[in-house]
């Protein structure tokens, strides 16, 4: 284990004032949860014209990645370029190339690393091996057992080491524990307490002595800090997951960019590409970190877009033109669907979603709607809407699940639904044809109280023993988001029904122009 200097604080920005001559200074540029938001962004995280980007309202793109990257190498001299995972999954672009335009942008911007983040498996191991065959950097994953899956057995790398200014770096990859649950690795592919496995590799690195430890964590913020003050020995936690904006100078930023616990540095820079991160660190002679500096730099108009990238984004959005540029509906009003919001409290585009499931199956006896949070990808702006932009919100290509459970599942359901909000959890539900009441403060698998069911003569408490028929998308409804519930219990299951990004579509089609509303369906005690 590595001396820590007693002047270094919990909550010290800057570690030291000086340097000494065998001091090390690194630039370490990073970015988190892309989610193939290659072209520009609205102030929604939506879709932003090729107007509006002509009169600088819009953030992030791929163009502008590249032309900021290329400055912040400039400045520093000395860097690495690493991604906290998510690269997959997100907007059209992924639906049509996977993860061959991922591969071919983060090789144009010469990334160094990459963690393995849950929506990486989004297609299972097949689609990843493509997208790792592809790219030229290492890809990480630490906390999985993977030595069954032939398909990645020999591609994925558990830690790695960089030399980079005459020294050398050790990474190491962290995976969420429950992608078993968020996502599709198959079978053969078995997640891990992420302590255990980082302090085993760190072992290692320090056997080939290496005393710089920097991990790629898409494990979320909450749970950064708890590695962090388990594995004192890691330097910096590069995050993902969580979307959190850290910062000492934009609005909304969760906590100081870096957060410090003891002697580790932790950094994210929110998603999409909205920000790079650019955090600036010095260790001494001992690899002991004695300074942590930056800020995430905001991708906006200011950044001048890369003309090469913007013709080849351009060319590779040909095939997609037609389908995102059809008009399919108007909204009345800017529909929230923030992650930030429809991960803890009801939200306009949750009531959408779940009125639009419910309104394809009523003739079919179905009652009640159940749509996770995390399924729920962006806002959707005042005006007309795209099919594009519906796809953008929905873009998991999920279809219509119908089934049947008794009350007693429904509350187990709800259960599981309100147990990681204070963590941003994506299970998350947002609900039709039911109410709800739940206590933030009350212990997991205790916090729901009222469930009322609306029925043709008004509400009624939910019948335990009584069963009900529900709609959802087929990844809740397989057990995704820890809704094994409704894997096991389900009856009546029939879960290829149309498209969600469809049914919504046609939904808001029937109802131009589209209101948005919250209704009280769930309440906080």
């Amino acid at each position: 284990m590595k001396p820590i200097p007693a002047l270094l604080g919990a909550s010290a920005l800057a570690l030291s004032a000086g340097t000494a001559l065998a001091d090390y200074t690194l630039t370490i540029l990073h970015t988190n949860d892309f989610h193939a938001r290659f072209e520009p962004l609205s102030r929604f995280d939506s879709g932003c014209s090729a107007e509006d980007n002509a009169e600088g309202k819009c953030f992030g793109g791929s163009a502008r990645l590249v032309t900021a990257i290329a400055d912040a190498r400039a400045r520093a001299g000395n860097s690495i370029l690493v991604d906290g995972g998510d690269q997959f999954q997100g907007t059209l672009f992924y639906t049509y190339y996977k993860g061959a335009m991922a591969a071919e942008m983060m090789n144009k911007m010469e990334y160094d690393a990459m963690t393995v983040g849950n929506h990486e498996f989004n297609h299972g191991p097949e689609v990843l091996r493509g997208f790792i065959d592809s790219v030229g950097f290492p890809i990480l994953m630490s906390n999985a057992d993977f030595t069954g899956e032939p398909l990645l057995i020999d591609a994925l790398e558990k830690s790695v080491i960089l030399e980079r200014g005459g020294e050398r770096l050790g990474l190491i990859g962290l995976t969420p524990e429950d992608t078993h649950e968020l996502s599709s690795p198959g079978p053969h592919v078995h997640f891990h307490d992420p302590i255990p496995a980082v302090r085993e590799e760190i072992a290692k690195l320090e056997a080939e002595g290496i005393n710089k430890i920097i991990v790629l964590s898409h494990s979320g913020y909450g749970l950064d800090l708890e590695i962090a003050a388990a594995v004192p020995e890691i330097d910096v936690i590069v995050g993902g997951h969580t979307n959190t904006l850290l910062s000492n100078t934009h609005e909304g930023a969760v906590g100081p960019y870096p957060t410090m616990v003891g002697t580790t540095a932790i950094v994210q820079a929110y998603a999409y590409g909205k920000f790079l991160g650019e955090l600036n660190v010095t260790f001494d002679d001992d690899g002991v970190l004695t300074e942590a500096v930056g800020d995430p730099l905001i991708m906006d108009a200011d950044v001048i877009e890369d003309s090469s990238t913007v013709a080849r984004i351009a060319e590779l959005a040909v095939p997609l033109d037609e389908i995102r540029n059809e008009i399919v509906a108007e909204a009345a009003a800017p529909i929230e669907g923030d992650r930030s919001v429809c991960r803890a409290v009801e939200c306009e585009m949750g009531n959408l979603i779940t009125d639009a499931m419910l309104d394809r199956v009523k003739d079919q006896g179905i009652q009640i709607a159940f749509q996770n949070g995390g399924g729920i990808r962006a806002s959707i702006d005042v005006g007309e809407i795209t099919k594009g932009e519906v796809l953008t919100v929905l873009p998991f290509q999920n279809t219509l699940s119908t089934f049947q459970v008794t009350g007693a599942v429904l509350r187990a359901a709800l259960e599981n639904g309100v147990s990681q909000v204070e963590d941003g959890a994506g299970r998350f539900p947002q609900v039709a044809g039911l109410r709800f009441s739940w206590s933030p403060d009350a212990e997991p698998g205790s916090r729901v109280g009222d469930v009322m069911v609306e029925m043709p003569d008004g509400l009624e408490p939910l019948d335990p023993e009584k069963t009900y028929g529900v709609v959802s998308n087929n990844y809740v409804r397989g057990g995704g988001d820890g809704y094994a519930m409704f894997g096991t219990e389900a009856t009546n299951v029939y879960d290829y029904g149309p498209d969600l990004a469809d049914v919504v579509a046609e939904y808001l089609a029937e109802r131009i122009p589209y209101t948005p509303f919250v209704a009280e369906r769930i309440s906080r005690n």
